[in-house]
């Protein structure tokens, strides 16, 4: 079994000789005088990957008490565990340290170290305990997404195309707008389109190809960000996400679906975004992203948050009026996961498989595979450049 450090905190030295004299042989612990040392210590451990199970802090300390030092390493490090120990046992004391460090035990002194030890073994298993759900959590989180989207490259391969670009745009936007990165906008991202695994194939190719649809056939095209955000709020996590993709259509002006729905700055950001991107992925109409494209916009842009739009269109003008990417031309046999393609994947005949701007999924490498066995296919196919470094290493048997 590991053993996790634990960091005591007291200004006594005296106490400090005697937690590792008394405990050292059942805890892995390490000392700090003051709040300040304390907190530089939890830093250092998370800077370092291994970050303490669970803190034990004396209340009464020069500087920085106690209950402040505690409540600085919950904001640092909020897994860790966290324990009270004073000899001042007044009630504010303790409502204090509940509410503002949040600790799982409070010691009075004097207190025996060897049951105290009993204390530290039921904070250390609280720390596994949390550690271990959550990891669970997002594992299971982690299967769902790749689930989604590799079912989403299988049935719907033009949407996924979309989904790619997406989420290329957005990292280009979190690299120029030096914002942290935004998970919960790329997963959203990458299932946009999941609400179409319910509507019928044909009704979302006469949409794809601009036909003149009827007022139901509009009406269930329009609500299947809907059934995506029915989808998604089952899975933990992704209470957020769920929102963002029902509100990917809703204008800033309070235009679009659902009619109920926020507006302006009440939309979530991300779900800001996300309608700039996707109305710009459509305009593009899987062709390169032009300044045209980017210019069509403004036919509806009170549909917009005028300065998010603002600076969406200048992080992506580079895209628009920079040179083409790179780009390598390779068999079928020859194409990985993680290929960035940038041509149509057709049959000889025609028929488009995967189209341009798609980044292959496992999936639909092993598709390809399956379906070259039955038909012939129009070859080579251009791939960027830049994505053959992401590709995956391992090698799918040759067709």
């Amino acid at each position: 079994m590991m053993n996790e450090p634990i960091l005591v905190v007291d200004d006594d030295h005296h106490l400090l000789s005697a937690f590792r004299r008394q405990l050292g042989d059942r805890f892995d612990i390490t000392t700090a005088q003051n709040g300040k040392d304390a907190i530089a210590a939890v830093q250092d451990s998370l800077d370092q990957h291994t970050p303490f199970a669970v803190v034990i802090c004396d209340m009464r300390m020069p500087g920085i008490d106690g209950i402040e030092t505690l409540e600085r390493i919950r904001e640092l490090s909020p897994d860790t565990v966290r324990l009270m120990l004073t000899g001042n046992a007044d009630q504010q004391t303790a409502i204090d340290s509940i509410n503002r460090g949040q600790i799982f035990r409070f010691y009075t002194k004097p207190y025996p170290l060897d049951q105290l030890g009993d204390g530290l073994e039921a904070a250390r298993d609280q720390y596994r305990l949390v550690i271990a759900e959550r990891e669970l959590l997002e594992k299971t989180v982690t299967g769902s997404i790749k689930m989604l989207t590799d079912l989403m490259s299988l049935n719907d391969p033009i949407a996924y195309g979309l989904a790619t670009r997406l989420r290329e745009w957005i990292r280009t936007l979190q690299k120029n707008f030096n914002m942290p990165q935004r998970w919960q906008l790329e997963v959203a991202a990458s299932l946009v389109a999941i609400g179409h695994v319910a509507l019928p194939p044909d009704l979302v190719t006469k949409k794809r190809q601009r036909g003149v649809l009827s007022e139901v056939e509009e009406s269930i095209i329009e609500r299947a960000p809907e059934i995506a955000r029915d989808l998604l709020r089952n899975i933990p996590r992704l209470s957020k996400v769920a929102e963002i993709v029902l509100l990917q259509d809703r204008g800033y002006d309070g235009s679009g679906f659902p009619s109920d729905g926020p507006k302006g700055d009440a939309i979530p950001l991300d779900a800001r975004i996300l309608k700039i991107l996707k109305d710009l992925a459509v305009a593009a109409d899987g062709g390169p992203l032009t300044a045209e494209v980017l210019a069509s916009l403004d036919k509806r842009k009170a549909q917009y948050d005028p300065a998010l739009l603002i600076r969406v269109r200048s992080c992506l003008k580079a895209l628009a009026s920079g040179q083409a990417p790179a780009l390598v031309e390779l068999p079928l046999a020859s194409l990985r996961a993680g290929h960035l393609i940038l041509s149509d994947i057709r049959l000889a005949n025609g028929h488009v498989i995967f189209p341009a701007h798609t980044e292959l999924s496992r999936g639909q490498i092993i598709r390809l595979q399956n379906l070259r066995k039955i038909f012939s296919f129009a070859e080579p196919v251009k791939v960027a450049e830049a994505s053959l470094r992401n590709a995956e290493a391992e090698v799918i048997p040759d067709f």
